[in-house]
């Protein structure tokens, strides 16, 4: 199929750029075989040395949450944590593949058991091999029936295989050209941005007055990024964001999300935080309300914030129109913010005393929910106090 080897070949050359001689990581759920198989071709025809895939089964986590004695939870297999560790000793390349949410599969089970389903040793090691840049790494997402009728409310899965590939420019004469380009946008707008030194975020609309104090010397980002050792790849594919980490003491007011998100097999929607001395001081939400504040509990980190996304109406998956009930994709339709870790490589330029548990936030968690819409404004606010807009119905604003 010529649109899973021009999918497979983008994931290989652009997203981890695989070099030869390099180990190759992929982690897929059992219905994303077709699509991992034509990666792992192309992983080998760019020089590989090995390429290992890991499955999972929802059904199977299913059956654990159910069935499983209560010291089976927070377990981390000594097999996963080395094969992570590996991972990060001999910088290999790490392909997550990602898809629904599989809420469906899920229904039913006790909230606060399915959020404790986790492995927090192989998260851990996770979030090191990426704020250390010792991997490269990208995320992606391929259409499968779930998927499809999460998202569209049928199994149609040419429909949403139209939708991803315009989100991922499978649709233009060279897709590797044309994300090169939006990548040039995006650093742009990063670097303007970072030059602007812009001393907190402020975000207004409905059921949202929020600001949040930036980290002084901070640097913006967009997709492009770089391994300790100078391998490029591009960490999430798609990606429309430009994005850094704010102050962990510095956030004051109340958000509310502007899509549902998926959280740990769960559906949360509906949203709500109050902030208060960058801590998340009360969590409300429609539905998923126990998984949110399980996910809030992880460790003291989670309840303060580690990145600030901008996302303009210039977005490809924006342009589809669709709520994809999938973070990789929906985040990059709408301005996020994420609870829980921050990320180290914006602040590789300040000084040591103003990152890890000062001002640059410590988590074993990270969580993106989206707080985009056109009603919604966004501002940077200088040193001395004054606004610049940002975003406005959704438009990017600044020069």
């Amino acid at each position: 199929m010529a649109a899973i080897d021009d999918y497979a070949r983008l994931v290989v050359r652009v997203g981890v750029g695989v070099r030869a001689g390099q180990d190759v990581l992929v982690d897929a759920q059992i219905d994303h075989a077709p699509f991992v198989r034509a990666v792992v071709e192309e992983a080998y025809r760019a020089g590989a040395h090995h390429v290992d895939v890991e499955y999972r089964d929802p059904w199977v986590r299913r059956a654990m949450v159910a069935e499983a004695s209560d010291d089976a939870f927070g377990y981390s297999p000594p097999g996963l944590l080395a094969r992570m560790e590996h991972a990060k000793e001999t910088g290999a390349a790490v392909i997550a593949v990602s898809g629904g949410s599989n809420a469906d599969v899920y229904e039913g089970l006790d909230p606060a058991r399915l959020a404790r389903a986790r492995m927090p040793a192989v998260e851990e090691s996770w979030l090191e091999a990426v704020n250390d840049r010792k991997v490269a790494w990208t995320i992606v997402a391929y259409p499968t029936e779930g998927w499809a009728r999460e998202t569209l409310g049928a199994p149609d899965v040419d429909r949403l295989w139209t939708a991803v590939a315009h989100a991922m420019r499978l649709d233009q004469p060279d897709p590797a050209a044309a994300w090169s380009e939006r990548l040039d946008e995006l650093e742009a707008r990063a670097r303007a941005m970072t030059e602007r030194r812009f001393d907190a975020m402020r975000y207004r609309g409905p059921g949202t007055e929020l600001e949040v104090g930036l980290i002084r010397g901070a640097r913006w980002m967009a997709g492009r990024h770089e391994t300790a050792d100078g391998h490029r790849h591009v960490a999430n594919m798609p990606t429309e964001e430009v994005f850094t980490s704010p102050h962990r003491l510095r956030a004051d007011g109340t958000v509310r999300s502007t899509f549902p998100l998926a959280l740990r097999g769960g559906m949360v929607e509906g949203l709500e935080l109050r902030l208060s001395g960058g801590e998340i001081v009360e969590a409300r939400a429609a539905k998923g309300e126990d998984i949110l504040r399980a996910e809030l509990e992880i460790d003291e980190g989670a309840r303060r914030l580690g990145e600030l996304a901008l996302v303009d109406v210039s977005s490809r998956v924006g342009e589809t129109d669709l709520v994809f009930r999938n973070t990789l994709f929906d985040e990059n339709a709408a301005s996020h913010i994420a609870f829980g870790a921050g990320l180290s490589w914006t602040v590789e330029r300040v000084p040591d005393e103003q990152r890890d548990g000062e001002a640059l936030n410590v988590s074993q968690t990270h969580v993106d929910f989206m707080v985009g819409a056109p009603d919604v404004e966004v501002d940077g606010v200088e040193p001395g106090g004054a606004a610049v807009p940002l975003l406005r119905d959704g438009v990017w604003q600044l020069a």
